[in-house]
């Protein structure tokens, strides 16, 4: 038996030992529900730990054990978890605090609406709100679709913009086709063949497709900040020339803000960049833990929503059952309104734990031998960033793009994703993908407490000879 696979039963019969509660809930799950679970990234092997409480800076499972968490709420909860932003029996609340959804109109999404188009800066534009990124990033694509006539979609190789058949392309690497193939099972190869996938931050070859395909491609959508694909900014020249080339072409220029919108400033990248997108959607941080998202764009792509029966260009972006449920609204108001508050010293100082959590992994795990490069950093763009994404680097290669934290060639996938998630939780701390997200909730002592984590790992793995 390799290093690997000895490291990985030492650590599952630790976790065994720490969660037989979870285990019991987990064997009635298997019976019920595809693979015990809801959410693929919260299945981890062997089993998950089932959540009694959460608070704050963590969590804690029906065993009793406590987890310094990282997740949050998959980095919707940036001022950590239950921050207290509905208050039951708030006398201003009137209707909106009951919690079952009526299926009417409230002043509330007006007032959240209104909220969203002041920070984000931009005149003339409109909102619907939907339920999940996956949705909203669906409808934006196709508002571009009906408004230009075109059929083709130009998206960034592991950008993920959540499970919707016109994006599931292109998001994980494979060695021998790159970031080329289709995801899913289900997805017409057909479609595939419309949606083209040009590499993060390379505007020559972005120059390159437009120059090709200019003329047919409806829209180009990606995150200004790159999420799960490798928590990596975007240059302010890339965003440029995504902006220049749309507009010389006709096509829609769409910003995926589901995970960067209001994480490091009260506001979207895109503000921060001082580029304006067609449209934008936002996501997590603006539903204050509940299921909100919206699209933002220019009324005249917006109008297409609202374009009379029988004319073509006529998109059914209903929004859903829940879309801008009473209750959900009051919290991201509430939470958007206590950014903008305190903005002045909430996203300095989780930046600065952000900083410091990621200069730190990197000096533990050079102390026993290992490359490893901290993702989640911000550029003249983005000023200071509270993620974290630890690559165990095959190479000393600079890491600029997707492919160089994806790709297996450059950097072990197994122990990020798989080993090092599961040293951690034996040791009191949650992360996915190797890191996530420092909250508000965080203080210094969690900072110094994951550090250790790390570092107790660290030491295991130089023991096991793992490489």
């Amino acid at each position: 038996m390799n290093p690997t696979e000895r490291m990985i039963q030492i650590l599952e019969r630790r976790y065994k030992k720490m969660t037989p509660g979870s285990l019991r809930i987990f064997r009635r799950a298997e019976k019920a529900m595809i693979r015990g679970g809801s959410h693929s990234l919260r299945l981890l092997s062997p089993y998950p730990f089932f959540v009694k409480n959460a608070s704050g800076p963590s969590v804690i499972d029906i065993d009793g054990n406590e987890y310094l968490d990282f997740w949050q709420g998959h980095y919707a909860n940036i001022l950590g978890h239950n921050p207290g932003l509905t208050v039951p029996g708030d006398k201003n609340a009137g209707l909106e605090e009951e919690s079952l959804h009526t299926g009417f109109e409230v002043e509330t999404q007006v007032r959240l609406a209104e909220l969203l188009l002041k920070l984000i800066g931009w005149k003339g534009h409109k909102v619907r709100f939907t339920t999940s990124g996956t949705l909203a990033a669906m409808y934006a694509v196709m508002l571009a679709l009906g408004k230009t006539g075109r059929d083709e979609i130009v998206k960034i190789g592991g950008g993920w913009h959540g499970a919707s058949p016109l994006l599931l392309k292109g998001v994980k690497f494979d060695p021998e086709r790159g970031f080329r193939q289709i995801e899913s099972a289900g997805v017409p190869e057909s479609l595939g063949r419309k949606i083209h996938i040009v590499r993060f931050n390379d505007p020559d070859g972005l120059e390159r497709l437009f120059q090709k395909r200019g003329d047919r491609i409806a829209c180009f959508i990606l995150e200004p900040y790159l999420g799960t694909g490798g928590f990596l900014p975007a240059t302010r020249e890339f965003l440029s020339e995504a902006r220049r080339l749309t507009a010389r072409c006709g096509a829609v220029l769409i910003f995926d803000e589901i995970i960067s919108g209001f994480r490091f400033a009260p506001t979207g990248v895109q503000r921060l960049a001082g580029i304006e997108p067609d449209l934008s959607t936002f996501g997590k941080v603006i539903g204050g833990g509940h299921a909100v998202a919206a699209v933002l764009g220019k009324a005249e792509i917006m109008d297409c929503i609202q374009a009379g029966p029988g004319r073509r260009n006529r998109v059914q972006f209903t929004g859903g059952t829940f879309s801008a449920h009473p209750q959900y609204l009051r919290a991201g108001l509430k939470m958007l309104l206590r950014l903008v508050a305190q903005a002045g010293e909430i996203y300095p100082r989780i930046a600065a734990m952000g900083e410091r959590l990621r200069t730190r992994v990197e000096e533990v795990f050079a102390a026993e031998g290992y490359n490893v490069y901290c993702t989640g950093r911000g550029n003249e763009v983005v000023g200071g960033s509270s993620l974290l994404m630890v690559n165990f680097l095959r190479s000393g290669r600079p890491v600029r793009r997707a492919e160089d934290v994806q790709d297996p060639r450059l950097s072990n996938i197994r122990l990020r994703e798989e080993i090092l998630r599961l040293a951690l939780l034996t040791r009191g701390v949650h992360a996915v993908h190797g890191g996530g997200a420092v909250s508000a909730a965080h203080a210094e002592q969690d900072i110094d407490r994951a550090v250790e984590a790390f570092a107790e790992t660290a030491r295991l793995f130089k023991k096991s000879g793992i490489s």
